[in-house]
């Protein structure tokens, strides 16, 4: 550790004096970016050792701050134009590394943001490099090939013979090599780019951002200034942002940035040749009408700028997001949800959140704080997890309505990535939405939870009360008639014989009258039992199929036997049909069931019908009713979550 410290105070020390040398002699304006990449690339590069002891790239961003050091003191003590002693060799120590040097910089280009290459794959690639920066430096170190270019005062300290052949070789080789280094430093970038996932992807993206900033200042003030020194001024905010990007300082701040760049910079290109365009293109053919072609110009451009601002919006959404969904879209789908057709709702705001935050897996949790159970997960061919958790030991986003808790999300990222700030903010503003979407489910499953206890409680009266008074008083007519069938006329007997019938009818009424409200024997015996009981009692034979091996939450049991009642009901009265087939069958975590016939068809969902109301019950436990109905028969089918 004390070496390491030792080797890191050393290069700063050389690089300030070097740097302070050079500016102390100069700067020249040609030489004014060695000195600026030498003093932000070493400060930078030494900061990040000191807070990442092990990163090989702070490594390699020193070695190019200090190897800039050396140049650009060099070239600035062979550019004085006074007598310096030993400027010979010092103005020629400022020229020959640069290929070397450019090779320095494209490994820590390549290597960004880990310090390593993408893969081994790149080793002879930088090897090549290597070699082709090395012949060129030598060739530089031998003969004055790059003097002319630089303008350095001092003269070359060799005279070799061979210097006309050496410029031929280097007017040649150095162009090919240095388009060679800068297509393979791109290659490499995008592959990495294109493999990066999670923080290396920002972390390039930083990078990447900087980089084409400083290329676009420099190309402007090229075509601007006729210099490249506004580029060349940005050098250390290259090197601030690779620093910041290396130790993920805001690093989650720049899919906006980036965003907002984009939309802002093509908008601006967009204005400037729009008025380019008409003013100066349309005003060589016709003179004397600036005024009014500036008038043009604005006019067009302002129709022009919103369809094309909102078309720009969408292609930089797509580029900075993917194919993800943005925040905005992310809330609307959400939202859509809430007037979507029955069924799916709660895997529906799962997927919502995948889609918005680029998840591996998403899942819904409801229930109390301490007791939460997994009511969805996305994708669908994931297994949801059993058993209860507490919100203590999910890494999960609370979801509340009016204060009161309803659920959790948890988001699942891909190895290697985790959740942005925007994406955390995304996802509980999403789960604020989900809020109101829960709350409502809860309601209509108390609703309906309410009225099952509600038909128990009355079908559990009539039967204990009023269906046992009118039992007794049959009983007690019954004996009025056999008095008055030996002691009184024969026409009191009759009639009272006649009302104990009709007693008994209305009892065999307010029997069925309390089954229709909520059959004791699914109560007591469960589903099975029930729906042979609809079975018997149906006026079309029934082909049964009940696979139900356990007892079922209560709302789950009543709402399979109505859509059992239902469809042998609707098949009694309409279809026409010989018989009718029924089963029902506990598939994993949903129960299956199915009515159909082979008769008319026809069926369909109309206001107030009995088909409505059970699509509206299922959809208070996520379940969706189909119907297919045509000539060869009908078919209602759902699928009732009873996980």
């Amino acid at each position: 550790m004390e070496t390491g410290a030792m080797l890191r105070g050393t290069a700063g020390a050389v690089t300030a004096a070097l740097v302070a040398a050079g500016f102390v002699l100069g700067p020249h304006v040609a030489n004014l970016h060695n000195g600026l990449i030498a003093a932000s690339f070493t400060t930078v590069g030494l900061y990040v050792v000191a807070r990442r002891p092990g990163n090989r790239e702070g490594r390699l961003f020193v070695a190019v701050g200090v190897a800039h050091a050396v140049m650009f003191a060099g070239r600035e003590y062979g550019l004085h134009p006074g007598p310096l002693p030993g400027a010979t060799w010092l103005g020629w120590l400022g020229i020959w590394p640069l290929p070397l040097v450019l090779v320095l910089v494209g490994v820590a280009v390549m290597c960004f943001p880990t310090g390593r290459l993408p893969s081994r794959g790149w080793a002879p690639v930088v090897a090549v490099l290597l070699c082709l920066g090395l012949i060129l430096s030598v060739v530089s170190a031998l003969w004055p090939v790059e003097y002319a270019r630089t303008g350095l005062v001092a003269a070359h300290p060799l005279t070799l013979p061979g210097r006309a052949a050496a410029e031929a070789f280097y007017r040649v080789a150095r162009p090919v090599s240095y388009l060679l280094f800068q297509l393979t430093w791109v290659a490499c970038v995008v592959a990495r780019v294109r493999r990066a996932r999670g923080d290396e992807g920002r972390q390039m993206r930083w990078f990447l951002y900087a980089a084409t900033v400083s290329a676009a200042v420099m190309v402007i003030g090229l075509a601007g200034w006729g210099s490249p020194l506004p580029g060349t001024l940005t050098a250390p905010v290259l090197a601030v942002a690779a620093g910041a990007a290396i130790l993920r300082y805001r690093l989650y701040d720049i899919d906006p940035v980036l965003n907002r760049s984009l939309v802002v910079g093509a908008m601006a290109a967009l204005v400037a040749a729009g008025y380019a365009l008409v003013v100066a293109g349309a005003g060589r053919l016709v003179d004397g009408y600036g005024t009014w072609l500036s008038v043009l110009a604005t006019g067009i451009v302002a129709v022009a700028f919103e369809p094309v601002r909102a078309r720009v919006q969408r292609l930089a959404d797509r580029l900075v997001y993917g194919r993800r969904a943005t925040p905005y879209e992310a809330l609307a789908r959400l939202s859509a949800h809430l007037t979507a057709p029955a069924g799916g709702l709660l895997d529906g705001i799962c997927a919502t959140v995948a889609d918005a935050v680029g998840a591996r897996t998403v899942t819904l949790w409801t229930g109390p704080a301490d007791e939460l159970r997994a009511a969805s997960v996305w994708p669908a061919t994931e297994e949801p997890p059993s058993g209860a958790r507490t919100l203590a030991e999910l890494a999960a986003v609370p979801v509340r309505h009016d204060g009161r808790f309803r659920g959790a999300i948890t988001v699942l990222k891909p190895p290697g990535e985790t959740l942005s700030a925007a994406e955390s903010r995304l996802v509980g503003d999403l789960a604020a939405q989900a809020g109101l979407v829960l709350e409502l489910r809860a309601t209509a499953q108390r609703l309906v939870a309410a009225g099952d206890a509600a038909r128990r409680r009355l079908e559990r009266d009539l039967h204990d009360g009023a269906q046992q008074r009118l039992v007794t008083v049959a009983m007690e007519l019954g004996a009025v008639v056999r008095l008055a069938a030996g002691t009184g006329p024969p026409e009191v007997a009759d009639r009272a014989d006649e009302v104990r019938r009709q007693l008994l009818e209305a009892i065999a009424e307010l029997r069925e009258t309390a089954r229709g409200l909520h059959p004791a024997v699914l109560t007591q015996d469960g589903l099975t039992p029930a729906i042979g009981f609809l079975a018997d009692r149906s006026a079309l034979p029934v082909r049964l199929t009940v696979s139900v091996p356990r007892r079922l939450p209560p709302e789950v049991e009543s709402t399979a036997y109505f859509v059992v009642s239902e469809g042998l009901t609707n098949a009694a009265k309409h279809s026409g049909s010989a018989t009718v087939a029924v089963r029902v069958a506990l598939d994993g975590p949903g129960l299956s069931v199915e009515v159909s016939d082979e008769g008319c068809g026809g069926a369909e969902f109309r206001p107030g019908s009995g088909l409505e109301g059970l699509a509206d019950r299922l959809a208070i436990l996520d379940a969706r009713l189909t119907v297919d109905s045509g000539p060869a028969g009908t078919r209602l089918r759902t699928v009732i979550p009873c996980g």
